[in-house]
């Protein structure tokens, strides 16, 4: 219940009025069925932004730290998180991540509609960062199909660092499903794994419009935590993967 009033009544009206959201490509999203949107990251807003755009509930893994917090502050995020549909997770290690996996399929066996960001963490400067693979071996293991999903303009109104919201125009821009099931049975290989969530890269570079640079974002982030961050190399787009390569 409480989704639908943030979304409708307390939040979305306002949301609507700081971004002037455009969407594009909702069509390709189904009315029902297991799906994961998989989405470039530029800041917060954007999980305000395409739920907001999108008829069905839309469930995001969130960091566990939103809901493990002391005091008012704590109460009030861990409440607002569960409000918002978002499904705690813990990051730290290997174990930690297969668990993430398993509650996501869990989630997808239900017929869910999933958000992730594949970059793992928020763009440090508006540019398009290497993809982890758990969004692939999530595909491959459960056969659901990936729309990618670019966020345009969440960074204008919802400024990094800031914390002021600002006037915009937000653009959620919906591609192709992405369909991976010439590699049926490869779950686990992690040249296919890197290959596959390429491919999701690749699509998000062409719909976001984003220069892309083949480092993880967070690596970016770690280099220099005490202050800016410092510039990424600009690689190569990710190649896509021809249709034969699984033959």
């Amino acid at each position: 219940m409480w989704y639908w009033l943030f979304k409708y009544i307390f939040m979305g009206p306002l949301l609507a009025l700081l971004g002037r959201p455009k969407v594009e490509g909702l069509e390709y999203v189904p009315s029902s069925g297991p799906v994961i949107l998989a989405s470039n990251h530029l800041a917060v807003a954007d999980s305000f932004y395409l739920p907001l755009v999108v008829r069905r509930r839309i469930t995001f893994l969130a960091k566990s730290e939103y809901f493990t917090g002391t005091g008012i502050k704590g109460w009030f995020t861990r409440w607002f998180y569960t409000a918002a549909g978002q499904v705690p997770i813990d990051r730290t290690d290997a174990d930690a991540a297969q668990s993430a996996l398993t509650t996501a399929q869990r989630l997808l066996s239900q017929g869910k509609l999933m958000g992730m960001y594949p970059e793992g963490t928020r763009s440090p400067d508006g540019r398009l960062y290497k993809g982890k693979t758990g969004l692939a071996r999530l595909a491959l293991e459960t056969g659901v199909p990936v729309i990618p999903v670019a966020m345009i303009g969440t960074d204008v109104v919802n400024p990094p660092g800031s914390k002021m919201w600002r006037f915009g125009r937000v653009t959620v821009r919906f591609g192709k499903p992405m369909d991976f099931s010439r590699f049926d049975g490869l779950a686990g290989n992690r040249f296919i794994e890197r290959a596959v969530i390429d491919e999701v890269i690749y699509e998000l570079m062409k719909l976001s419009g984003q220069e892309y640079v083949d480092i993880y974002a967070a690596t970016l982030k770690n280099a220099d935590g005490a202050g800016d961050p410092k510039p990424g190399t600009p690689g190569q787009p990710p190649a896509r993967i021809p249709e034969t390569a699984a033959g």
